[in-house]
């Protein structure tokens, strides 16, 4: 199979102009872009890519029957803040860490889906290398299992542990990129160290140097911050290297 090669890396300005001139994509080329039954991870060779468009790829929407139906008793579950209409549906394009294009699929909440799509577009035409974009839902909403396979969210409804209070991922206001290389880092209470994912203690000294890892040199690092997300990599009590996150003053 082939894939279509990508530009060499253009600079954010150029990226931003190109952005805010995409075309708009007509309703029934997204109906058959949805009739083709693409999901999260699938390849998009080079004929898909050429004759749907590349910004075809790039769409916000609400949620789906068929994910809403997924979502149920994994990232969702009924509670009096946050409701299905509060939510959005996105679709980008990202290169894996092979280089091969992949669809990526995200439910955040709409108040940043528009942030999002710009993100990882950009992200996406400087091949911005992403292991996996997919919905939590295929790993049983499972911190652990999905940060484990390296996956890239944002919609899972908890509270912070011990608390009443909504995390930020509960919200769809975060999102977790690269989560293996740039893992959840804290000492407890009783001085022991917890790691999330529980293998990547490894990449908790960020003196070290090793691929996809996030900082403030980082290219995703700083499209996050423009867009007006905190760095979980800044925070004093505890280090969450993968996280980004926005404050929305809703609930």
């Amino acid at each position: 199979m082939s894939f279509i090669s990508l530009r060499k890396i253009w600079s954010s300005i150029f990226i931003c102009l190109a952005f805010a001139c995409m075309n708009i994509t007509s309703a029934s080329m997204l109906d058959d872009l949805v009739s083709i039954n693409l999901d999260g991870g699938d390849i998009i060779d080079e004929q898909l890519l050429d004759f749907y468009g590349e910004n075809s790829f790039f769409s916000i929407s609400d949620i789906p029957d068929s994910v809403w139906k997924k979502m149920q008793g994994k990232s969702y579950h009924e509670n009096p803040y946050i409701k299905r209409s509060d939510l959005s549906y996105i679709r980008v394009l990202h290169c894996d860490y092979d280089g091969k294009i992949r669809l990526g699929e995200m439910v955040c909440n709409k108040a940043i889906a528009e942030d999002l799509r710009e993100i990882f577009f950009i992200l996406y035409k400087n091949k911005y290398p992403i292991e996996r974009i997919q919905l939590a839902d295929n790993y049983d909403a499972d911190d652990e299992i999905q940060m484990g396979a390296n996956n890239t969210n944002c919609f899972v409804f908890r509270y912070i542990t011990g608390s009443n209070f909504l995390s930020y991922h509960a919200r769809g206001l975060a999102v977790d990129l690269n989560p293996r290389t740039n893992p959840y880092c804290r000492v407890k209470k009783d001085g022991t160290f917890f790691v999330q994912p529980k293998t990547s203690k490894e990449y908790c000294d960020r003196s070290n140097n090793f691929a996809y890892k996030i900082d403030r040199e980082d290219l995703a690092y700083n499209l996050f911050i423009s867009h007006g997300f905190t760095w979980g990599g800044e925070w004093k009590s505890l280090k969450d290297y993968c996280h980004f996150e926005k404050e929305i003053n809703q609930l």
